[in-house]
């Protein structure tokens, strides 16, 4: 057997001194901050996305995940619009299935048109 091993080397080696063995290896990586994730680039395949987002964001809660045949004309529309497609989609079917309701004011101008007809023709009598 031989009696030729490191570890009494290992052992009288200093936390100092491991650190600076580490830094000095090119193939360390980086330590993995919250400094280094808010200021990394973001790629998806050969797309860049953004900078430093911190993952995805925080939905509402209300959504539901579905099974959903689309054509694929139209859904290649949306997804090639970028992220947040899927949004963008749903923006674009509210208002088909739930429209807006008729606005109050435009009543409200017929009835004062109405008013001043009424006005006009009483003042037309009186001359």
């Amino acid at each position: 057997m031989k009696k030729n091993s490191n570890l009494a080397k290992i052992d009288a080696t200093t936390d100092d001194e491991i650190a600076r063995q580490i830094a000095e290896d090119p193939d360390t990586a980086p330590e993995l901050t919250k400094d280094f994730f808010e200021h990394a680039e973001i790629w998806e395949g050969g797309r860049y996305v953004g900078r430093g987002r911190g993952g995805r964001p925080k939905g509402s809660g209300a959504k539901e995940l579905v099974t959903l045949r689309l054509d694929r004309d139209m859904l290649a529309v949306f997804r090639a619009s970028g992220p947040g497609w899927q949004t963008r989609l749903n923006d674009a079917l509210r208002p088909v299935i739930f429209p807006k309701p008729a606005r109050i004011e435009s009543a409200g101008v017929r009835s004062r048109a109405r008013v001043e007809r009424g006005k006009a023709g009483r003042d037309s009598s009186r001359t």
